[in-house]
């Protein structure tokens, strides 16, 4: 039986109480006690102690209750560290095990050194964890690698202080795989697997139900094409589509780091491996990703060293920490990309050709913007869009003579060059409009539209340029078509900039905004009134 005695808040009601309990002979199992109550927790019912207690001077209520405060928060504590599934582990200051989740009771009696099957409360923490925790002696709340029941997990530490001095500590473990997925999530959180993909060409669709039957074929898969053409999207809607959906998708740039850096993010490293290392040392890549997939883009900038190490890697999925001497095993699917040949570089000795033939077990070519030129609609509705929605502004309009110079672009930089673009083209548009875009000289023409650099030129000014050339029929001066179109932009401006000698006045004869002739008269050192 348990009661909540409400009563005044005067000295010796306490003990008055207590006094009551002894003379009836009741058992008394645990008792609590704040400024307007106490509690009782009893071992059988007594309902003359009931009445008795009714007596005493200043009490005002008794009456039954299921669980003492302490009790009921104690439950409450439980319940939710039981569905939380990391480990906790809570510890006092000799290192011994005070309370620990359901979690961590079942990850340590599955451990195969648990030969006992001692439980886990009560145990000090150097026989369960194998290292030694660098809480007691930074004071500190920290993070360290630690193995706990055979397994490794980041050990979260934080000290417990009483009067500024640690009494004990409480540690959440979190698993290599929760961490990996977890830096997945903060990579993209964006899972649209294939329909992020946008477009309708022949060509794009041929690739992408290509990469949709490959998804379930846990091979090595190599996506060629140029920059800016979706790799990484297409790497990442083959992991979604995949086995391996729910685990880890990490993604590196091989061109972005040195050969020791690199090195050390794809197999980390061990304590103390270089001058600046974490005491802890760091897990890799691979291990981070296991069970899920590792994206190794513009593989072709990896050094030879280290396409020598990444072979020895792919053999059985073994490997040693940079300074380390344990050896690992894990379950990745090697995904790369690059906008070389890779073939090519074989031919030349720049990449090995015994791990080219390991990565090409399965190949994507993406095609680039300029092929299908057809998509490029769609592309411009879906970027100005999101452009506009991040900005907080409504979809702008997008002028005619925009959408021209947009079409017919070549796009060297391919789908993220248009993206930049138009992003750029909606945070400056001018009463809801854009009326100008500024595109990269060199871009050229992506159809046999009379376009010259972008710019649309009537027909009627062909001929001016044309006689007064000096260049006879069948003679070619250029080194290239884009350096054919500047030459003749420029000869097209000077000849007519007498004629119009305002902005306005050439923009309205060419039929083209203001700002796209002042930029290109500043392109050119010419200078309007």
């Amino acid at each position: 039986m348990r009661l909540a005695i409400e009563s005044e808040d005067r000295v010796g009601i306490t003990q008055e109480i207590l006094a009551k309990v002894a003379e009836l002979g009741v058992n008394l199992t645990a008792m609590e006690v704040t400024q307007f109550y106490n509690y009782l927790h009893l071992d059988s019912e007594s309902p003359q102690l009931l009445a008795q207690l009714q007596t005493i001077p200043g009490v005002k209520q008794v009456k039954a209750i299921e669980l003492l405060p302490g009790e009921r928060s104690a439950k409450q504590l439980e319940a939710m560290l039981a569905k939380i599934p990391e480990p906790i582990l809570d510890i006092d200051r000799n290192g011994r095990v005070l309370v620990a989740n359901q979690s961590a009771q079942i990850a340590w009696s599955q451990y195969a050194g648990n030969q006992h099957d001692e439980p886990l409360i009560g145990l000090t923490l150097s026989k369960c964890i194998e290292q030694k925790l660098r809480v007691f002696l930074t004071e500190q709340s920290v993070t360290q690698e630690i193995t706990f029941s055979g397994r490794q997990y980041f050990c979260d530490i934080t000290p417990v202080k009483i009067e500024q001095k640690v009494q004990g500590a409480v540690l959440v473990l979190r698993s290599l795989t929760d961490v990996g997925r977890h830096l997945a999530a903060t990579q993209t959180s964006d899972r649209g697997g294939f329909d992020n993909i946008i477009g309708k060409s022949v060509k794009l669709l041929q690739t992408l139900e290509q990469a949709r039957k490959f998804s379930n074929l846990d091979l090595a898969v190599l996506i060629q094409g140029e920059t800016g053409t979706g790799k990484e999207l297409l790497a990442r809607a083959i992991h979604d589509n995949s086995g391996r959906a729910r685990k880890p998708f990490l993604a590196i740039n091989c061109a972005s780091l040195a050969q020791h850096l690199l090195e050390s993010e794809l197999f980390g490293y061990a304590a103390g491996a270089f001058t600046g290392a974490r005491s802890g040392g760091k897990p890799g890549l691979f291990e981070l990703a296991d069970g899920g997939t590792v994206f190794l883009d513009e593989i072709a900038e990896m050094s030879v060293y280290l396409q020598a190490k990444l072979l020895r890697f792919l053999e059985d999925f073994r490997f040693r920490r940079v300074g380390g001497v344990k050896e690992k095993q894990v379950d990745v699917r090697i995904i790369s990309a690059t906008h070389e040949s890779l073939s090519h570089l074989v031919e030349h000795k720049r990449f090995r050709e015994d791990l080219f033939y390991r990565l090409n077990v399965l190949n994507l070519q993406l095609p680039a913007l300029r092929q299908r030129n057809g998509d490029i609609p769609l592309l411009i509705n879906h970027f100005a869009s999101n452009a506009a929605t991040q900005f907080r502004q409504p979809v702008p309009k997008i002028a005619a003579d925009v959408l021209e110079q947009l079409y017919h672009y070549a796009w060297p930089g391919n789908v993220r060059q248009l993206q930049n673009t138009l992003f750029r083209a909606v945070a400056l548009a001018e009463e809801g409009q854009v009326s100008h875009i500024e595109l990269e000289p060199g871009g050229g023409s992506s159809s046999t539209h009379e376009v010259t650099n972008n710019v649309h030129t009537p027909a009627s000014n062909v001929s001016i340029l044309v006689e007064n050339s000096g260049v006879t029929p069948g003679e070619v001066s250029y080194q290239s078509l884009n350096e054919a179109h500047q030459d003749f932009e420029k000869s097209l401006f000077e000849r007519l900039l007498p004629l119009y000698p305002s902005t306005r006045k050439l923009a309205k004869r060419l039929n083209v905004s203001h700002n796209t002739v002042a930029l290109k008269l500043r392109l050119y050192g010419l200078s309007a009134r």
